[in-house]
């Protein structure tokens, strides 16, 4: 029911009739096509050096799936956004489909984030003896699966693809979703508090360079990934009170996927005219990957 009210209470939006957040709204949209034009360059680069020209290891998998999620994510914003300014009206599809990839991105990076947590607070867990050689890619292989169903079912459910509402559906599926998601952010943050606070309180050493990039995707989910979060979680809410929240959040994701490759050649660079590959190999290479209270990271092949 109070997704039918929200709906019947959008005919008569104060907001929509004297088009108050018009001017802002075209403003975001315009932004997120730039930022997802950008984007898109760097993770094709990214793809093309991770998946080609580094050794795949435990960690640099994941971000190489990450990239890929991102990078769907970053097509998708940019196909419905030409469409959009095309045709003069948005397509009922851009946000379940744009949503999936950026849920996709959301499960690697918490299972990145426990995934840097646990080697470094176990370190047998990374020991090939301990650890089967191709794990990292099962789990990511699972999160583009499990991803699917958690997103489309109650997306399908809520009459945000093909099929209308079923209202007693929609709820169970949508609540089922939400609980996970907030079960997803709530893990990369607290691997991101625990690995600061660890490192400047607990450890005589550094935690190594993964644990960093974990700590840096926890501010970035905090600032850029959730308010699309919080959307899917409450959209027809959102929606009818706060018009310009989806244009804002839409963005915020599209900076968060378009900032990782930067962020990555900003680990690696150690002068400024590095060339962007060296500096690239550096950050994500696994071949000398090392980790502070003599936890160590070996190689496997993936």
């Amino acid at each position: 029911m109070m997704f039918s009210i929200f709906n019947f209470w959008d005919t008569f939006n104060i907001w929509a009739i004297f088009d108050i957040w018009g001017p802002i709204n075209r403003v975001f949209f315009f932004l997120s096509l730039t930022v997802s034009l950008a984007g898109l360059a760097g993770n094709t680069l990214l793809l093309w050096h991770l998946g080609l020209h580094i050794k795949k290891g435990p960690f640099n998998t994941y971000l190489l799936h990450l990239a890929a999620a991102d990078f769907l994510f970053l097509s998708c914003q940019v196909a419905f956004s030409l469409a959009k300014i095309v045709s003069g009206h948005e397509y009922k599809l851009h946000f379940p489909v744009t949503f999936l990839w950026f849920a996709v991105g959301l499960w690697l990076l918490s299972a990145f984030s426990v995934d840097c947590c646990l080697s470094y607070m176990l370190p047998s867990y990374c020991s090939p003896n301990c650890r089967p050689k191709h794990t990292s890619f099962v789990l990511c292989l699972m999160v583009w699966a499990v991803t699917m169903s958690v997103v489309l079912l109650p997306a399908n459910a809520c009459g945000l693809l093909f099929n209308g509402m079923n209202l007693l559906v929609c709820l169970k599926y949508h609540w089922v979703s939400v609980i996970w998601f907030a079960l997803l952010a709530g893990s990369v943050f607290g691997v991101c508090k625990f690995l600061l606070v660890s490192e400047n309180c607990c450890s005589l050493q550094p935690p190594p360079k993964f644990c960093k990039l974990a700590q840096f995707f926890g501010a970035l989910l905090l600032f850029c990934r959730l308010p699309l979060v919080v959307y899917w979680c409450l959209r027809p809410i959102i929606k009818f009170l706060l018009p310009f929240f989806f244009p804002l959040a839409t963005l915020l994701a599209c900076v968060d996927s378009s900032a990782k490759p930067f962020l990555y050649y900003l680990r690696g660079r150690q002068h400024k005219k590095e060339p962007v590959l060296a500096a690239l190999s550096r950050a994500l290479g696994e071949e000398s990957q090392s980790s502070g209270g003599g936890i160590s990271l070996p190689m496997l092949r993936v």
